[in-house]
Formats: C-alpha cells, structure tokens, sequence
C-alpha cells in the first residue's frame, strides 16, 4: 500500500468537506471500525514480523496524520459557523451564557455529614466496610447463627449458591472488623448502604441507608448510651424530641432498647407510621459478650454499647418527606428542593 499518496487524497477529502456531516463520513472512511487504516491493523497478526512492525508503524503515523487533519478541518468549520452567523446578525457575542443549573448534596449526604461532624466531636472514628461481605461478619459474629430465628428477619440477598457471599443486610459487620483491628478503649461509627429483600412500601426499600455506632471501654453502662443518643437527636432535630424507650431484642447486644420518636407527620396515625404514632429509629443495646470474643476482645474486662441509627428514616423525618422511596428516585423534582 502507498501510504504516502493515501495520506495525500485523505488530506484533499479533508479539506474539500463543507459540513460536519461530510467530514465525519471521511474520518468513517478511513479511521473508523470499517475503514482503510483500521483494515490494515487487523492483519498484522498474520504477517511475518518485521513487515508487522513497519505496516503498523505506517499505518499508527496515517491514522494520526487523518486525525489531526480531522479535528483542525472541525476547529475551521465551527469557526466559518459563527463567522457566518455574525454577518448575517443571527448571532450576538454580548449576550451572556445559558445559566448552568447547580447541583446541591443528597439529603442523605447531607444528614450523614451533620453526623460525622457530631460524632467525631464526641472523640468517634469513621469507619466503612464492604457492601460485599461473608457471612461471618453479617451473621456468625454478631450472635446470628445458621439456625437463628432472627435470619428471618434480614431478608438477605445472597451472592452464591452457597451462601457464603451476601449483600450486607445492616453495617453492624463494621463493627466486628474494627474489634479485629483496633486496641480498647474506642469509639467508631460506621454510616454506609445496606439491602433487603423485602417488600417496598411507604417505610421499606430494598436498599436503604443505616449508620452503625459503637463505643468499648471499660465500666460502659446503660447510662452512656442514653446520654450519646439524647446528644445524636438533640442534633438532628435541634431541641429534645418526644421519644420513648422500649425492650427489645437483637441477638448482639443485652439487654436491647428499641428508642422510637414521635411521628412527625400526624396526630392519630398515617402510613409512614403504620398508625401507631410513633417510628422505630434507633436500636440500641450493651454489646453481647458473645460479640465481644468474636473480635478478640474480653468481655470480662470491655464492655461496651452499639447502636444501630436508620438514616433514611432520619431524613424523612428532618425534611418531612413520607415515602422513603423518593430518596434512591430519580425524580429531578424532588432532589431539586434539597
């Protein structure tokens, strides 16, 4: 193949192309899946090779020339455009740029920062873990066995046949890894994404957003977990909100605490809170001996208290918004308002 006069009659094509639409048929001609220069590459392998390295050396340096050539013959057409438009008046140079529409942070994110901001104040470190994760950690390690009646109620998206793989089902897997890592005392607060498979309604998505905390010291009572969670939703909510406590039960922590607030939206029930008046917010507990060996740690000289914040229930309730739904949507005019 002559590449030299090939180069030469690509250039002429270039230059004697009107449009952009011609010019593009061109650039197909000869660079594109189907064109000349993009054919030669495709035997290489088949030649011997020292006329491999000198075909595709050729052919490299044509397809940059055609290129180059393409792309200054588009700066040239754009520019002839405006020129165009300026004489005939269609064009004004004063008039000022369309407005770029700014964005603006998730809620979620939005909520999830104000937290990170608090806790770390508190003396909290911001962990993260796997959304990915094995069953040990979602399940084996905090007090959830294969037979554990409380499987039932995750609902759990698995990876594999063998369940060995899953979609975490809450971040509380977050917590057995900073036992394994880190030295008591500590305190760490783990926010991140979790699934179930589950039915979605006005309160349940199959993906959601939950903020896991948990502080390991010695001599760690009821008492502190209280004043840590009346400090979280003073926070949120800028004065004491109407909560109540109730027992309640999760297999890694004793006793457990279900916290709930006041639903916002209504006086004698709606939907969001199912008619009961109150939303279940905040799990919470003194961890589960059992837990604390399954970091390496030992429960006869740490104790400690975990909790387990919805985030997207969090935000329903600061920005007043009644379907969780809306959160993962992509309803531009929701997010708008944020």
């Amino acid at each position: 193949m002559d590449f030299e006069a090939t180069s030469r009659q690509a250039l002429e094509e270039i230059a004697r192309c009107a449009d952009a639409s011609s010019l593009r048929a061109v650039e197909r001609e000869y660079v594109g899946r189907k064109g000349t220069v993009t054919s030669l590459l495709a035997t290489l392998p088949t030649l011997e090779p020292r006329e491999r390295r000198e075909l595709g050396r050729n052919a490299n340096r044509l397809k940059q020339v055609i290129l180059e050539a393409v792309e200054a013959r588009s700066a040239e057409l754009a520019a002839a455009e405006v020129q165009a438009r300026r004489s005939d008046g269609s064009f004004d140079a004063t008039l000022p740029p369309a407005p770029l529409d700014a964005g603006s942070l998730h809620p979620i994110t939005q909520v999830t920062r104000e937290l990170e901001d608090l806790f770390e104040s508190m003396g909290y470190a911001i962990l993260d873990g796997p959304e990915v994760e094995l069953d040990f950690y979602n399940f084996e390690a905090l007090n959830i066995g294969r037979d554990h009646p409380a499987r039932d109620s995750q609902d759990t998206f698995y990876c594999g046949p063998d369940d060995h793989l899953l979609l975490r089902t809450h971040t509380s897997p977050v917590q057995v890894r900073a036992m394994q890592t880190l030295t008591p005392p500590f305190r760490v607060i783990a926010p991140g994404r979790v699934f179930r498979n589950e039915a979605t309604d006005a309160t349940h998505d199959h993906t959601f957003f939950q903020m896991e905390g948990m502080v390991v010291d010695r001599g760690i009572s009821l008492a502190h977990m209280l004043g840590a969670m009346k400090t979280l939703l003073r926070k949120i909510f800028g004065l004491d909100p109407d909560v109540r406590l109730r027992p309640g039960y999760f297999p890694f922590v004793e006793p457990g605490i279900e916290l709930d607030a006041r639903c916002p939206f209504c006086r004698e029930g709606c939907n969001v809170c199912k008619a009961r008046r109150w939303i279940e917010l905040l799990p919470c507990g003194l961890v589960h001996p059992h837990v604390l060996r399954s970091g390496g740690i030992d429960p006869d000289e740490w104790s400690g208290f975990a909790f387990g914040l919805g985030l997207s229930r969090l935000v329903m309730l600061r920005f007043g918004i009644n379907d969780v739904r809306l959160l993962l949507g992509s309803d531009i005019r929701f997010l708008e308002q944020f």
